[in-house]
C-alpha cells in the first residue's frame, strides 16, 4: 500500500479456540477493510497516470479521470462524454424563388 495506513493488530492464536480471540480476529479484518475501501488523502508532487481511459467517460464512475484530445476530464453525474457522438439530418427540400 502507498498509503500511511498502519496494520491492523492480529493476535497470536491461543492453543484452543476462545471467544476473545475469534473477536479480536473479526475486528482486525474490519478494521483492515475499513482501510482498503477508505480511499484516503492525496497529495503528490508527482502523479503518472499510466492506464487512463481516453475519448470518453463511458462506464467510468464518478469522480474518476480521463482524458480527450490531450485534456484531462472528470466523470460527473451532470455532464457526459458519450462516445463517438455525431448527428446529421434533413427534413424535404426548399425552394426559393425571387421575383
Amino acid at each position: 500500500m502507498s498509503r500511511n495506513t498502519p496494520i491492523p493488530f492480529f493476535p497470536t492464536p491461543p492453543e484452543e479456540y476462545t471467544p476473545s480471540y475469534f473477536s479480536e480476529i473479526s475486528r482486525s479484518f474490519t478494521v483492515y477493510v475499513n482501510q482498503i475501501h477508505n480511499p484516503g488523502l492525496g497529495r503528490n508532487t508527482t502523479t503518472v497516470f499510466t492506464d487512463i481511459q481516453s475519448g470518453n467517460d463511458q462506464g467510468l464512475e464518478v469522480g474518476t479521470l480521463f482524458e480527450i484530445g490531450g485534456i484531462v476530464h472528470i466523470a460527473v453525474a451532470d455532464i457526459l462524454y458519450l462516445k463517438g457522438v455525431a448527428a446529421t439530418g434533413a427534413v424535404g427540400s426548399v425552394t426559393v424563388v425571387t421575383t
